[in-house]
């Protein structure tokens, strides 16, 4: 699990002056992938994951927009994202320090389904609040994260972050469904949605796209922000960022993914990845 030196990532131009990180992922856990940064020039797009989003706020303060508002993530806070809800990011003063891990939903369904149980165990777990104090939840998880970052002990990490995870979803989860409004989202932005996760790799037009829904190409955009959050671009951008993660994962070169991804060039899909990722694509697929 190499990481990125902060003296090679400023030298390429990789992040600013006052930001700093380590991406590394822990195969036991269905690929799990771990972020430790230091934030003070990065801004985070807004976007959306597969996966959940699950960490803690260390220093400084984060903010975000995540269900329809603002939040401020401060030192000692639990951090919570559902999979597809938007969010973006940046530091809210002059930095935020932060560890964030992204586990899968089959990940924590299966953590949830021993620790929840009950009837509803074949449905969409989630986390009910963005926001948490919990002492104990947060320790659990530092030290599980900690582990894992330093990787002497493979099994000890994986006991660890599976605790973690139990602790934080008996404390803070449901089976309700996942509280977001794509899932409401009308026949028209259906039709746009899917037609954006069929056609990323090339050309995609508004006014094609507008057809395909059966909307004007103004409508469209006011009916897609309004039921996703996103815009049909930024929609498209997220599609196109989630498909390059996968091809990185599997050691495709950047240059190669930015081609086949439907990006301009190497720069873009930089870019892009980036202001979504939080780290440049090269140090995504380091292993």
């Amino acid at each position: 699990m190499d990481a990125i030196e902060q003296s090679m990532a400023v030298d390429r131009g990789l992040v600013g002056p006052g930001d700093r990180y380590r991406f590394w992922r822990a195969e036991r856990h269905d690929a799990l992938e771990c972020l430790s940064a230091t934030f003070s020039n990065h801004r985070y797009a807004r976007h959306t994951h597969e996966t959940f989003v699950v960490g803690v706020i260390l220093e400084g303060c984060e903010t975000y927009y995540l269900r329809g508002e603002q939040k401020y993530a401060r030192a000692g806070d639990l951090c919570f994202v559902n999979p597809g809800e938007v969010h973006d990011g940046e530091p809210y003063g002059a930095s935020f320090t932060y560890r964030m891990t992204y586990p899968s939903e089959t990940l924590i369904r299966e953590i949830a389904q021993d620790v929840l149980g009950g009837e509803e165990a074949s449905g969409q777990p989630y986390f009910r609040e963005p926001l948490v104090r919990d002492p104990e939840g947060y320790a659990a998880f530092m030290r599980a994260h900690g582990r894992l970052e330093r990787d002497e002990d493979a099994f000890g990490g994986e006991e660890a972050l599976v605790e973690a995870y139990a602790l934080l979803l008996k404390r803070n989860g449901d089976w309700r469904g996942t509280p977001v409004e794509g899932g409401r989202a009308p026949e028209a932005v259906r039709l746009a949605r899917d037609y954006l996760e069929t056609h990323f790799d090339g050309t995609v037009d508004l006014a094609e796209l507008a057809a395909v829904a059966g909307l004007s190409r103004y409508h469209l955009i006011r009916v897609f922000r309004r039921h996703l959050g996103l815009t049909p671009h930024a929609y498209l951008t997220d599609v196109r960022v989630r498909a390059a993660q996968e091809r990185l994962r599997r050691g495709d070169a950047a240059a190669d993914v930015a081609a086949a991804c439907g990006f301009a060039d190497q720069s873009h899909l930089t870019r892009a990845f980036k202001a979504r990722i939080g780290v440049p694509p090269a140090a995504f697929a380091r292993r």
